[in-house]
């Protein structure tokens, strides 16, 4: 959720360069955005520990002589490298997340259900405490890259949905069956593609979930990171969870349908320039359950149980028809 921030600060102050720390993993997020230099933390490895972060500080203060440090994480790790750089005299600004009223929203008792400020916002709010207000544009936002040639092809013959079925916790994931049963509802509709995307420990599981539907596919566990970017930002929807893949097709303007159990958009991670009436969720007294979906569900997954499969194909149907016009 930072990218589109980033890329508007980038755009919006032309003098600025920014040195962009974080895991290995997410630098091909990064490495379009001009101007802005990729640091890798090893985390696991030399940047392990108090020990390695101190390391970590060393090494960012000789290699980039920065006038300011925008914490965007604010977590025990990050709060450790800050006191690094305390006698640095440089300025630094942190990332207020919001604590006290994620709390207010997801207490069982007394729930204050209301929108909160989006993170988008707390990461610009961060960045103007440092001297650079952000303007929130839409559209100065989305990433631009190339489209997967295989993706290429298959747009000359398809309308390309992608799926995404698993989130990191369960009360954030519709059930395998209702999501199985979109999956072959709308293996019904002529001239549509479905591609099911995964990580390697979930491509076994989605493979089978082909089986007999020769207009759906399983990408899992079949490229790198930095190639599904690229498939991704050539499908015409993208189905998912609150999840990373939400936020993935939001970077490339792809419109997300999304389905919300345990947690909500009010809590502030709804996906960049999505449409709200894409989020396929019920409302129910004890949603939102948690800010992450980490927290045991109270009504027995009633919030993702009572979302139909044919509510979800749809709102996808929708979509596709809304892309052809």
């Amino acid at each position: 959720m930072t990218v589109p921030v980033i890329r508007l600060l980038m755009d919006q102050y032309p003098q600025l360069h920014v040195t962009m720390v974080s895991t290995e993993f997410v630098r091909p997020l990064f490495t379009n955005i001009p101007r802005v230099q990729f640091y890798a933390a090893d985390l696991k490895g030399k940047h392990k520990g108090v020990p390695g972060l101190f390391k970590l500080s060393r090494e960012l203060s000789k290699q980039f002589p920065f006038d300011g440090i925008a914490d965007l994480h604010n977590v025990l790790r990050t709060k450790i490298l800050k006191t690094f750089f305390l006698f640095s005299g440089k300025p630094v600004a942190t990332i207020d997340k919001g604590r006290a009223e994620k709390k207010e929203l997801t207490r069982q008792q007394n729930k204050k259900l209301r929108p909160l400020k989006s993170n988008f916002q707390r990461y610009a709010d961060v960045f103007s405490k440092l001297g650079f207000p952000i303007e929130l544009k839409k559209e100065g936002g989305v990433s631009k890259i190339s489209i997967h040639p295989a993706v290429k092809e298959l747009k000359s013959q398809y309308q390309l949905v992608g799926i995404a079925p698993f989130a990191l916790h369960r009360e954030k994931t519709y059930p395998a069956e209702k999501m199985q049963e979109v999956i072959r509802l709308l293996s019904k509709e002529n001239n549509v593609k479905i591609c099911l995307f995964g990580g390697k420990n979930e491509a076994a599981v989605l493979e089978d979930w082909c089986a007999g539907m020769p207009n759906v596919m399983s990408v899992a566990g079949k490229m790198s990171f930095e190639e599904e970017l690229h498939w991704i930002a050539g499908l015409d929807v993208m189905v998912s969870m609150d999840s990373a893949n939400m936020h993935l097709a939001s970077l490339f303007g792809v419109p997300v349908v999304s389905i919300w159990g345990g947690t909500h958009p009010y809590l502030g991670f709804y996906g960049w320039g999505q449409d709200p009436a894409n989020a396929v969720q019920i409302e129910l007294d004890c949603r939102p359950s948690s800010v992450f979906g980490n927290k045991n569900c109270h009504n027995d997954l009633a919030c993702m149980k009572g979302i139909s499969p044919l509510l979800v194909t749809e709102r996808i149907i929708s979509q596709l028809k809304k892309r052809t016009v």
